[in-house]
């Protein structure tokens, strides 16, 4: 074998062996860190508004905020550009009253729905109708922001119905 031709062959093997660890390498890492095991990681799915029954009067809004993460969080506030408040419910049998914040446990949920915990919103900047979008900005005790388009849908609407 001639001189040339082995040394092309080792550059060649070298190469593959730096190109293979390389490539092990990225394989192996990941630029994606994972949350830290105390941490939150919210989402929001089913939110609707309920027409109400008087054109701009006040609203009922409903939503479920998920927590895949490994910390418990709180709903602080709630807020809406398209609305002069937007406010927080507990309600317990026939008794209804406002809170500064709702629990959303560690792999767990929020849910606000009809009969339970809701918000109010109250003020509208114009008079909502079936389809149009309500945007909501739902803050958390530990920071994060999340702001969602709410469908406003008929009055009678029953989700899974």
């Amino acid at each position: 074998m001639s001189h040339r031709f082995r040394r092309t062959a080792l550059l060649g093997a070298g190469l593959a062996a730096v190109l293979t660890a390389g490539t092990f390498l990225v394989a192996c890492g990941s630029d994606d860190k994972p949350a830290p095991s105390g941490a939150s990681e919210l989402s929001v799915s089913g939110s609707y508004i309920p027409l109400p029954a008087t054109p701009g009067g006040m609203g009922a809004g409903y939503l479920t905020v998920s927590n895949s993460g490994g910390g418990d969080d709180e709903l602080v506030k709630v807020s809406s550009p398209e609305a002069k408040s937007v406010t927080m419910h507990r309600s317990t049998g026939s008794t209804m009253e406002e809170v500064e914040a709702l629990p959303v446990p560690a792999h767990g949920s929020l849910r606000l729905d009809r009969g339970g915990n809701h918000l109010m919103i109250m003020g509208w900047d114009r008079n909502p109708a079936v389809g149009d979008q309500l945007e909501l900005d739902l803050t958390f005790a530990k920071g994060a922001t999340i702001t969602v388009q709410v469908p406003v849908k008929p009055l009678t609407y029953r989700p899974g119905s």
